[in-house]
């Protein structure tokens, strides 16, 4: 966490200068959302990842990317944040994942994932124009898709076991943590950095 925030820092930045600019800002409750789904996430918790340590699996989550300077754009920014929420919602929105945990905070997550989601298009839709194609799938975006193809092999390879689903919320809640500065940085509305 602590090697991200010099890139997060910048990407403040830049949303918050022209021509870095998003040409939007999100609205402040994303954040808040974010908080959120972090907190449901914990509540999520069936298993003491201490009886999961068998399990354990380093899926690689693709820092170097995020922090080798290739997300100079707001824009790209919020495709890589918008695929990783996607990647999640996506994830947790299956029978599977329906099985593995309690009904209500994981309706909880849902809902707040599919909130952050729809302020983040609406939000690339006014920056990139109707008419403009919003930033494509590659480098980063990509590298967050190819992760969470990782996270579902794994699931996969060990038969939805509770331990897995354990190892995939402590996961998730990694990777959403990492993301959460970005999406206070993408909050920021260009007039608010001067004031007090």
């Amino acid at each position: 966490m602590a090697l991200l925030r010099p890139l997060l820092t910048a990407l403040a930045l830049l949303t918050c200068r022209p021509g870095g600019s998003l040409g939007c800002a999100l609205p402040g409750s994303h954040a808040q959302v974010s908080r959120d789904n972090l907190v449901l996430l914990g509540q999520m918790r069936r298993l003491s990842p201490f009886l999961c340590l068998r399990a354990r699996k380093d899926f690689r989550f693709p820092r170097e990317m995020l922090e080798g300077g290739q997300l100079r754009e707001a824009q790209a920014a919020a495709a890589v944040l918008r695929e990783l929420l996607q990647q999640t919602f996506n994830l947790l929105h299956t029978e599977r994942s329906s099985a593995a945990w309690s009904p209500a905070p994981l309706h909880g997550l849902r809902s707040g994932l599919h909130r952050q989601l729809e302020a983040l298009d609406a939000c690339l839709l006014q920056a990139t124009g109707e008419g403009e194609r919003a930033p494509g799938m590659h480098g980063p975006a990509l590298a967050i898709k190819r992760y969470f193809q990782d996270i579902r092999v794994y699931l996969e390879d060990e038969g939805y076991s509770d331990c897995a689903w354990e190892i995939v919320r402590l996961e998730i809640m990694r990777a959403l943590s990492s993301s959460a500065t970005l999406q206070d940085s993408l909050a920021i509305k260009d007039g608010d950095l001067g004031s007090p």
